[in-house]
């Protein structure tokens, strides 16, 4: 059976493009690693954020929008996503984030602490200290590589089935169970970042989608051919994946498992510097072949935004 290693990327709704930057960028310290559009949305942006070279496992992706409504996070929902940083950054962290007005929390399960925080739009967000994983080198500010976010710690899935969304985890992405604590069943997988997930065993409210909520969180396969085999497991157990997707930077499919919570398998190649020089990433608007006749109107309709130091930390 094939297993997957963990998160490939994560993707959420926000408002307002240029706080999304602000706060992700400038804040958490993530290196914006792909300006595009929404493919089937082209007039809303797809931002791209993650470490110095944007490898699976550290990237998470925004669709901002300002028109859409404010969602609410619930069952059939990532609830949490959750970074890992250095040990002995976690002071780092908490100072940080509180000189930019960001309410910090502390909490613990599985003999782990975390930092919990939410983001400008709502979304549910923890730093905890693990000694695996190489350092992350880009730098802003005064975020340098000994305390840099290295990339996904994890996620919690507020599922509405959660001995479902268990089996899935376990019987088709080769996820291991590790325990229970607090409230939680943990899962683990081989990689040593995005590679540990834990489903809320409480029930709560039922999600809403919209801004300040995860559309989807995906799962990586090596390639195209590991992708194809994930379908042909899906359909054989029951479920309804999609076709393959071409994404750019990955190939992809999706299915809602019946926890409700919408999963999405990608490969893990090409990745990002397939349009685009590693140095540069993020830099300029990269826009698909079939939609490039279409650049001036698409930048005219999108707002301006930029990576930029913010005035708390210039003070």
């Amino acid at each position: 059976m094939a297993k997957s290693v963990g998160i490939h990327h994560i993707t959420a709704m926000v408002n307002d493009a240029q706080r999304n930057i602000d706060f992700y960028a400038s804040v958490l310290g993530l290196r914006l690693v792909k300006k595009t559009i929404n493919f089937d949305r082209p007039e809303v942006y797809h931002l791209y954020f993650g470490n110095e070279t944007g490898n699976p496992g550290t990237v998470i992706t925004f669709f901002p929008w300002e028109k859409q409504l404010k969602g609410r996070i619930g069952t059939g929902q990532v609830g949490v996503t959750n970074y890992v940083i250095p040990v002995g950054s976690s002071e780092f962290w908490e100072r940080r984030l509180q000189r930019f007005a960001v309410e910090v929390e502390s909490s613990s399960r599985f003999d782990e602490k975390y930092l919990q925080f939410t983001d400008p739009d709502g979304l549910l967000i923890e730093l905890v200290e693990r000694k695996e994983g190489p350092l992350n080198n880009w730098q802003i500010g005064d975020i340098h590589s000994s305390v840099a976010i290295k990339g996904f710690g994890g996620a919690t899935l507020n599922s509405a089935q959660p001995n479902k969304t268990a089996e899935v985890l376990e019987d088709i992405l080769g996820f291991t169970c590790v325990g229970e604590d607090a409230g939680y069943l943990r899962f683990s997988s081989d990689s040593y970042i995005g590679n540990v997930i834990d489903i809320k065993l409480s029930p709560t409210v039922r999600g809403l989608m919209g801004a300040g909520t995860v559309h989807h969180i995906a799962w990586r396969a090596r390639d195209e051919q590991e992708l194809q085999q994930w379908r042909s497991t899906l359909i054989e157990k029951g479920y309804y994946p999609t076709e393959l997707k071409d994404r750019n930077y990955f190939k992809a499919l999706y299915f809602h498992e019946e926890g409700g919570i919408l999963f999405e398998i990608a490969t893990d190649g090409p990745g990002f510097a397939v349009d685009e020089p590693l140095s540069n990433l993020g830099e300029k608007l990269m826009l698909p072949d079939w939609l490039e006749e279409k650049r001036t109107e698409l930048t005219a309709s999108l707002p301006n935004v930029q990576v930029g130091i913010l005035e708390e930390e210039k003070e």
